[in-house]
């Protein structure tokens, strides 16, 4: 309504000033005639600003009225970016976590100590014999051991391996006739701070699935010799 009223009083005043400009310039005529034809230009402005009136009349817009699901309020969702935000972190913070178990530097072996103060270093191979293995099979079980005895030192005791190696890295091989007394040598070999490693087959070819075939074990030569000193050479 406010609007409406405002666009005829605009107009009027246009209007108004129009006409007060037209009958100046009627009045400097002295010819009856023309004041006639501004009278009825006067005529004609007021018919048409009355018709803008209506028309304006006609246009205002009824007030809307809000639909109930309109006026609803919209449910703040705040709250569940929150908790979006704290498990995100909560992720990060565990993998974080992960990363730092996976990265840190593992304790050094006991076999490490030894490295400084003794210098002549072996490695010896206990073979099962049991198993009735193949030339080719004990030598790949062999190397097997090998390698998974020099990964599992490699960070914690490089100091031995490279005393090992300065030794010419002394391989020997040897045997044992059941698991059973793999196992106890291997009790033995952790009594004494020894690091050992066994190989245990997949059993794809000539022996059975997960079967301790061979195990290694690396350190001073005279206490290798005290756990596998009884043993005889493959």
């Amino acid at each position: 309504m406010d609007v409406s009223v405002l666009s005829v009083t605009t107009t009027l005043l246009i209007g108004a000033g129009c006409f007060a400009i037209g009958y100046l310039f009627a009045g400097s005529s002295a010819d009856v005639q023309k004041h006639g034809g501004a009278a009825g230009s006067c005529s004609r402005f007021v018919s048409w600003v009355r018709s803008a009136g209506k028309r304006s009349r006609m246009l205002e817009v009824e007030p809307t009225v809000s639909s109930p699901l309109e006026e609803a309020e919209v449910p703040d969702d705040d709250d569940g970016e929150e908790e979006e935000d704290v498990g995100h972190q909560r992720r990060q913070r565990q993998t974080r976590n992960r990363l730092k178990v996976i990265h840190s530097k593992p304790a050094p072996h006991e076999i490490e100590n030894l490295a400084d103060i003794l210098e002549d270093f072996k490695m010896v191979l206990v073979v099962r014999n049991d198993l009735k293995m193949g030339k080719g099979k004990i030598a790949a079980q062999c190397s097997h051991a090998t390698l998974g005895l020099y990964k599992k030192l490699h960070h914690r005791a490089p100091k031995a391996l490279r005393r090992w190696e300065m030794c010419g890295q002394v391989k020997v091989v040897l045997k044992s006739e059941s698991e059973e007394d793999l196992l106890v040598l291997q009790a033995r070999a952790k009594s004494l701070k020894l690091p050992t490693h066994i190989t245990i087959d997949a059993g794809r070819t000539q022996i059975a699935p997960n079967s301790r075939t061979v195990m290694a074990i690396l350190g001073p030569a005279d206490m290798v010799n005290d756990v596998t000193g009884g043993l005889k050479l493959l």
